[in-house]
């Protein structure tokens, strides 16, 4: 036998060898996955916007089948979504509190003036990467759209220079919410309609020479309500959303009409 030939079959030999090895251990040690997770992904509306909590949908299939996840936490899916889950794996389908987002800044354009003029890219990251923002509210929203763009069913429009979320159309994705760099926009139950539109942190005088309709932390809005459904953090005026709040006393009171109605 040449060494050549002797050299051909002895790799041969170990190939075989090590291919035989990966097929046993293919077959003893792989994990069977069960067959209900791909039946829950094909329920699941497969929009993978992650506000579930999970990377995807098929992620978070496999967490309601392996880990016990609540099959309630699909919004964009709703109820035919949860309905369905539910008839499925024979459990009670009950509905997760609905929730909205909103853009917490009223301070478009005719309110809100700009420090320098921004010719760079149209994307809110890049305008707040050169100088905290050309807006003067350094709080305030920047109006390039990065929401609205990474909204999948439009829910976002942009009007005066600022976003502004259509309740009626939000499916309760988060996705706008991780967007936007300065972390205005907020998930709220939709039962919710009074809201301060301010997020400055600053006082009154910083923010009346920033915004004419910016929260100045008067707490006149405060003593007009019985429970704390609007309390002071710091010089702002924060809606406690856990809490019910339907009188008009608190929009009426705001000397700068930053508390509205939706």
């Amino acid at each position: 036998m040449t060494p050549i030939l002797a050299t051909s079959l002895t790799i041969g030999g170990a190939g075989l060898a090590c291919s035989g090895l990966l097929a046993l251990a293919a077959r003893f040690l792989s994990v069977e996955e069960d067959p209900r997770v791909e039946e829950v992904t094909n329920i699941l509306p497969g929009a993978n916007c992650g506000g579930c909590g999970f990377a995807g949908c098929a992620n978070y299939a496999e967490a309601i089948i392996v880990d016990n996840a609540a099959i309630n936490l699909c919004a964009p899916g709703g109820a035919d979504v949860l309905k369905s889950l539910a008839d499925m794996l024979g459990q009670t389908a009950q509905a997760a509190e609905h929730k909205v987002a909103i853009v917490l800044c009223n301070g478009d354009t005719a309110n809100a003036p700009r420090k320098f003029e921004y010719n760079g890219v149209a994307d809110c990251h890049a305008a707040h990467a050169i100088g905290g923002g050309d807006k003067l509210c350094s709080y305030g929203c920047l109006g390039y759209a990065s929401c609205a763009r990474v909204c999948p069913v439009g829910a976002i429009e942009m009007t005066g220079g600022i976003a502004k979320v259509h309740p009626d159309l939000c499916i309760s994705c988060t996705a706008c919410v991780k967007a936007c760099p300065r972390q205005l926009i907020k998930m709220v139950p939709s039962a919710r309609t009074i809201h301060v539109l301010c997020s400055s942190k600053d006082k009154g005088p910083a923010v009346k020479k920033a915004c004419k309709v910016g929260c100045i932390g008067c707490t006149l809005c405060t003593k007009q309500v019985d429970d704390e459904q609007i309390k002071m953090e710091g010089f702002l005026a924060v809606v406690d959303y856990a809490k019910p709040l339907d009188s008009d006393a608190p929009i009426e009171k705001c000397p700068t009409h930053c508390i509205v109605r939706t």
